[in-house]
C-alpha cells in the first residue's frame, strides 16, 4: 500500500524529528540531510512537490552552543532555538545545494493558523514558492511560543500545513518503523500494524506506553496528526526515517512502514 500512496501522491508533506535528523553524538547529521536531498530531488524531477516540516532547531543550537547544555531556564531554550534555526537552515540549505534547488524558511505559531488573513497569506506563499521549484522548510517559532516547546508538536504542524497546502500524501519519519501493537523499545514481541483505517479503533487495541520518546509525544502525535488530516482525504504513513535510502525504500515497497488509508 505504502508504494502505491506514494506513486499517487503528487504534493508530498514530509516531516522529521530530531531524532531523525541527529546522529549518535546529537549534532545535526549532514550525511543524513544530502542523502535525503538527493532521493527528493530525483521525486521532483518526476513532477512531485515537496514540503518539509522540520525539528532540530534546539539539537542544532546545542551543537553551536554546548556551553549551554545544562541550561533549563526557558529563555536559555528559546535562544537555543533562535541559534539553532540558523544552523538548521543552513544545513538544509547545503544539503539541496548539491542538486541546484532553493530552500526557503517558515516560522510559524499556533496563532497563526487561527488567523483568517495569516492563513491566506501562508498558503498563498507555500503555493507561490512550491510552484518555482523551491522547497519550503516549516518549522514552529520556538523562540515567541513557548508552550510549543515540548516533543512531538511539529507532527501536528505537520498536519496542519498539509491541510493547508491541500497536500496528497503526508509521511512522518519517526525513529521506529510504524505503528505497533505496543512499544517495540520495551517489548521484543511488539508487531507492527502495517495498516490503519479506523484510528480510534486501532488505539483501543494498543499499548502506547510511557517511556522514550514513543510515549512522551512521539507516536501518540504521530495518531492525532493522521486522525486530523485523514477527513480532508490526506492518506498518512509513519516510517523509520534513519533507514537507508528511506524514500527510495518506501517508494519501492522495500521498507515497512504504517500507513492510515483516508
Amino acid at each position: 500500500m505504502i508504494p502505491k500512496l506514494i506513486a499517487e501522491a503528487r504534493k508530498i508533506v514530509f516531516k522529521f524529528g530530531s531524532n531523525t535528523l541527529a546522529d549518535k553524538e546529537g549534532r545535526i547529521n549532514p550525511v543524513f540531510l544530502e542523502e535525503f536531498a538527493d532521493q527528493a530531488a530525483a521525486f521532483i524531477k518526476t513532477g512531485k512537490q515537496i514540503v518539509i516540516v522540520s525539528s532540530g532547531a534546539q539539537v542544532a543550537g546545542l551543537s553551536t552552543m554546548d556551553k549551554w547544555a545544562r541550561k533549563r531556564d526557558i529563555h536559555y531554550r528559546q535562544a537555543l532555538c533562535a541559534v539553532g534555526q540558523v544552523e538548521l537552515m543552513d544545513a538544509w540549505k547545503r544539503a539541496f545545494k548539491k542538486s541546484g534547488i532553493h530552500i526557503a524558511q517558515i516560522l510559524l505559531t499556533g496563532d497563526d493558523f487561527n488567523d483568517p488573513i495569516r492563513t491566506l497569506n501562508m498558503r498563498n506563499t507555500l503555493f507561490t514558492l512550491v510552484d518555482e521549484g523551491i522547497i519550503p522548510i516549516i518549522n514552529e517559532n520556538d523562540t515567541v511560543s513557548v508552550e510549543e516547546i515540548k516533543i512531538g508538536e511539529n507532527d501536528t504542524l505537520a498536519a496542519q500545513s498539509a491541510i493547508l497546502w491541500s497536500a496528497d500524501l503526508l509521511i512522518l519519519f519517526s525513529d521506529i518503523d510504524g505503528l505497533y501493537n505496543k512499544n517495540p523499545k520495551e517489548y521484543p514481541d511488539a508487531e507492527l500494524i502495517s495498516e490503519v483505517r479506523d484510528i480510534e479503533a486501532v488505539k483501543k487495541n494498543i499499548t502506547i506506553g510511557n517511556t522514550n520518546s514513543f510515549g512522551t509525544g512521539g507516536i501518540a502525535t504521530k495518531l492525532e496528526a493522521a486522525k486530523r488530516v485523514i477527513p480532508y482525504g490526506i492518506p498518512t504513513i509513519i516510517a523509520n526515517g534513519s533507514r537507508p535510502r528511506v524514500l527510495e525504500a518506501l517508494a519501492a515497497g522495500t521498507q515497512s512502514g504504517t500507513a492510515f488509508l483516508a
